[in-house]
């Protein structure tokens, strides 16, 4: 069901999602903890950035295990409203903690206490049957998949892991897939080019917005709560485009509504405050549901065997430019529309981008790099593995209709 060839891409992923998912939580929970304890600014930011890699790292982690445990259908409705919408939810915790605890080690240790709440998941969440298969464990990938069936009230097949391919799997030299699979081939190189500039562009229009909160008008504990409850409808819009549209006219569509918004802000007249906030909020919905989407659709655009690099790679790509995004806020000490019109620029160049990857909507995971969906323009190479898997997958999507295991 889930057949692809061995994988084994940055080192930490050797050890699977979960194991990864968990310990990168409790590096977040853990330094966040002693950071309440920092005596000097220095102490305070090395733990900072140490958190921050445990947070990314574990977002990561958590939306790759989604993406590959769960049938299509659901699988699009967890990227969104099961990862995103939570996260505005924390988002919008953020304000009312700091209206309400202005000690910052009080509040920073306000906001770390929630995270003792994910250890008892560690006996709820299953490791992604795919990766057990990548690594010979087709016995434990068949008890999960099993166990899913049961929970779901459906009859799994009496041979879910075909024994023949299962030999094939075991007599195959396994093979060992690196960063540089990411530019294996002209295909894969184009669409690693250009997730990484989209998640750049996405991110510097979505830290900018955020950062630039406080140089609204308005109270900044309201501002910035309002910017938060923005993205719960982005998260819902980005869902139901999802679900019924394709996914490059989607996303299209969010960033070149996200970023003419912001284009537009510069005619407002100053003494129009109120419609200033509201074009603002207008365009960080549109970068917000963008943001949604770039992460489905990159997941579906990578294979199985490099997705977790593919994903990864495109996130780093985001923190370059969620590091940027301070700079352009920045610019407003010099012209307070220019952050606006360089973002809006930005963000619709971003989205005539997305027009030229390939569309995944509709289509199976691929599970190797010769599955990939090919960028138009680019010559077509036939796929040297079976896609049953994926097949099957499409036949049986009601065994993984849900994350309880």
């Amino acid at each position: 069901m889930f057949r692809e060839l061995p994988e084994a891409c940055f080192p930490f992923l050797r050890f699977g999602r979960k194991n990864v998912l968990f310990a990168t939580l409790a590096m977040q929970t853990g330094f966040s903890f002693i950071q309440v304890f920092s005596t000097s600014w220095e102490m305070f930011s090395v733990f900072f950035v140490l958190v921050g890699m445990g947070q990314i790292s574990n977002y990561v982690a958590a939306f790759v295990l989604g993406a590959e445990i769960l049938g299509k259908s659901i699988r699009v409705l967890f990227c969104t409203l099961g990862v995103c919408i939570f996260y505005a939810f924390g988002y919008m915790l953020l304000p009312l903690f700091a209206y309400f605890i202005r000690d910052w080690r009080m509040l920073l240790l306000a906001l770390t206490l929630p995270g003792l709440l994910c250890i008892p998941l560690w006996w709820v969440i299953p490791e992604s049957p795919r990766w057990l298969i990548s690594q010979g464990r087709f016995q434990e990938a068949e008890d999960i998949i099993r166990k899913a069936a049961k929970t779901n009230g459906i009859t799994a097949p009496d041979v879910i892991l075909d024994p023949s391919e299962l030999q094939d799997l075991n007599s195959q030299k396994q093979q060992t897939y690196t960063i540089l699979d990411l530019m294996k081939t002209r295909n894969i190189l184009t669409i690693t080019i250009m997730s990484v500039i989209l998640w750049m562009i996405i991110s510097v229009g979505y830290f900018g917005l955020s950062l630039d909160t406080p140089n609204l008008h308005g109270d900044v504990y309201v501002n910035c709560f309002l910017s938060a409850v923005i993205e719960v409808p982005a998260y819902i819009i980005s869902w139901l485009l999802l679900r019924n549209l394709p996914r490059r006219y989607s996303m299209a569509a969010a960033l070149f509504l996200g970023g003419c918004v912001l284009l537009f802000i510069q005619l407002v007249p100053s003494h129009m405050r109120v419609l200033s906030i509201l074009l603002v909020m207008l365009g960080k919905f549109g970068i917000t549901s963008a943001f949604s989407i770039v992460y489905v659709y990159t997941a579906e655009l990578y294979p199985t065997v490099v997705r977790n690099m593919g994903v990864g790679a495109s996130s780093m790509a985001s923190r370059l430019g969620s590091i940027l995004s301070p700079y352009f806020v920045y610019l407003g000490a010099y012209d307070r529309f220019l952050p606006y019109i360089l973002m809006g620029s930005l963000t619709v160049l971003s989205g005539i981008l997305t027009l030229f990857l390939p569309e995944s909507y509709g289509m199976p995971l691929p599970d190797t790099i010769e599955q990939m969906l090919l960028v138009k323009g680019l010559e077509y190479r036939p796929a040297s593995s079976s896609t049953r898997d994926s097949k099957e997958e499409e036949e049986n999507p009601e065994i993984f209709k849900s994350t309880a295991f």
